[in-house]
């Protein structure tokens, strides 16, 4: 290979020198950021919405039964409703079904009728078990006016909504002077459901 010029070893140098300085200031560009950094937190804890109905005795009759009965009985049974979650109520209802089924429930004009009314303190329970009967001695108000047993999401005005809220209830059903000699014999078991909704959205 030929000698090299001083000519040529000069601008070798300088491009050497030229590459070294473009990584320099690369260098700098990658590790010479500036930074900050803040951060907050919320807690959320979300409510419970729920309904109840008393204890056995007085606060609740629904589950005992009635037999013997001919056109022109009736059958009241007590029951309390409260709301025991931590959330307010936009709305109660009543599903009512039967299981077993018979003509009693399923016979929507000569079958069991059932009313529901609302006493503004606990009812006054009279009567030999089961054959309840109940006094309001405060002020007595219609829930659900005279209708067939069997129904479904029946709107409940009136009752509690609020937490701590009691409702003092009494289902009456009765069988009408109507029932023919198809009802004799028959049985129905009939089940109460409540239902409570949440009340509507709101900001927090």
């Amino acid at each position: 290979m030929g000698a090299v010029s001083h000519g040529t070893r000069a601008k070798i140098l300088i491009t050497a020198v030229a590459v070294g300085g473009a990584a320099a200031v690369s260098g700098l560009g990658t590790f010479g950021t500036f930074t900050s950094t803040t951060s907050a937190s919320t807690a959320v804890t979300s409510g419970t919405v729920q309904i109840a109905l008393g204890a056995a005795g007085g606060a609740n009759r629904l589950s005992v039964g009635a037999s013997g009965l001919v056109p022109g009985d009736t059958v009241q049974r007590a029951v309390d409703l409260s709301v025991s979650g931590d959330q307010a109520l936009s709305a109660v209802a009543l599903t009512t079904n039967a299981s077993p089924s018979s003509v009693l429930d399923t016979d929507a004009i000569n079958g069991l009728q059932m009313v529901v009314d609302e006493c503004s303190v606990p009812w006054t329970e009279s009567g030999t078990a089961p054959a309840y009967t109940y006094s309001c001695f405060g002020t007595t108000t219609s829930v659900v006016a005279s209708r067939a047993v069997i129904g479904s999401n029946l709107a409940l005005p009136g009752v509690g909504l609020n937490p701590t809220d009691v409702s003092h209830l009494r289902v009456t059903l009765a069988l009408p002077t109507t029932a023919g000699n198809t009802f004799q014999g028959q049985s129905s078991t009939v089940n109460f459901s409540f239902t409570g909704t949440q009340r509507n959205g709101s900001a927090h």
